[in-house]
């Protein structure tokens, strides 16, 4: 398991919302320009970019589901307290 993983996610309010995401990545619109477009936390503006990222520094289903990840997957719905995520891997 990896100690540090690099990922990009897209933050949308519900379910539906995150469904039609998957659609629109499913369809091979760009991860990046879907974020930047339609995702709530303030890494939309960057396409979704959170960086590197260590264990313990986001919240465990968050954590949980990126570290499962390989290199360029994307996750299925992952619910946290804030919403409703879709995580790519990349690094």
């Amino acid at each position: 398991m990896p100690n540090k993983v690099h990922c990009t996610h897209i933050l949308v309010k519900t379910q539906k919302e995150a469904q039609v995401v998957l659609e629109r990545l499913k369809q091979g619109e760009k991860f990046g320009k879907i974020a930047t477009n339609v995702s709530l936390c303030p890494s939309g503006k960057s396409g979704g970019d959170l960086g590197f990222f260590s264990r313990g520094k986001m919240v465990k289903e968050f954590e949980k589901a990126a570290f499962l990840l390989e290199k360029g997957e994307v996750s299925p719905i992952v619910k946290t307290k804030y919403g409703y995520h879709i995580i790519k891997r990349l690094e």
